[in-house]
């Protein structure tokens, strides 16, 4: 479905959010399914036989696709979310997987706890940057605290950049890309205003150095457009 929402308040992952979800991302996201793609790529070598891949705000469910489709039932997978009507979707979307106990979905505040599960690999793809900046490394360390060693945690974010030049171009382009993608200048600045408050971005340095202080030790980027940045980080 396309996304024609035009927000009027703070923003919230909503039942007309959740039913235009797949469109507004590919016309929010610079490069979205080269992201995705790699995601899958660099993420499908960590994941080890008879445990669990997290994917922490998984939206609508399409993350953890192409992980189901190749690991199949070798892996159960959680797909933790607050969002009921996404929630929603993704058990329209997995309902015969969860009635074979290979797929939870689970309505879980991750600032307060994570899926009790042996995981090798855990996904947080544009979910972190809502959560309010004081939770977010004691977040990242549960997610270390529960990987098994030689795991992995893919975590995509939008960043800041590190100068006021820098970011300004980068946002400008942004903008521009999603006009270009059909988006009115209304709908962009309504889009702009209800995510002000929701979604509060930090700088790279910021994030890898989160990642490095919850324990793990090797941190890199793998994937980056504009401001949008995805880390692979590994536990040892």
């Amino acid at each position: 479905m396309k996304d024609t929402t035009m927000p009027t308040s703070r923003w919230a992952f909503t039942a007309d959010v959740a039913d235009c979800f797949d469109d507004m991302l590919e016309r929010s996201i610079p490069y979205y399914h080269s992201m995705r793609e790699l995601i899958y790529a660099i993420g499908r070598n960590f994941v080890m036989p008879e445990t669990t891949i997290v994917d922490i705000g998984c939206s609508n469910g399409l993350n953890i696709a192409p992980f189901i489709a190749n690991f199949g039932a070798c892996n159960r997978y959680a797909l933790v979310d607050v969002s009921e009507p996404m929630l929603d979707k993704v058990r329209q979307k997995y309902e015969n997987l969860i009635k074979q106990g290979v797929v939870d979905v689970l309505n879980m505040d991750v600032t307060k706890d994570l899926p009790d599960c042996s995981t090798s690999l855990i996904m947080s793809v544009l979910s972190l940057q809502f959560t309010p900046i004081e939770y977010r490394q004691s977040t990242i360390q549960r997610i270390y605290d529960l990987l098994t060693p030689g795991g992995a945690f893919i975590f995509v974010e939008k960043v800041i950049g590190d100068t006021s030049q820098i970011d300004r171009l980068f946002i400008d382009e942004y903008y521009n890309l999603k006009s270009k993608n059909g988006y009115s200048q209304e709908a962009i600045d309504a889009k702009r205003k209800s995510l002000e408050f929701s979604l509060v971005p930090v700088k790279e340095k910021y994030n890898a150095d989160m990642l490095l202080q919850s324990g793990f030790k090797a941190v890199e980027c793998f994937w980056r457009a504009l401001n949008f940045m995805g880390f692979i980080a590994i536990k040892s």
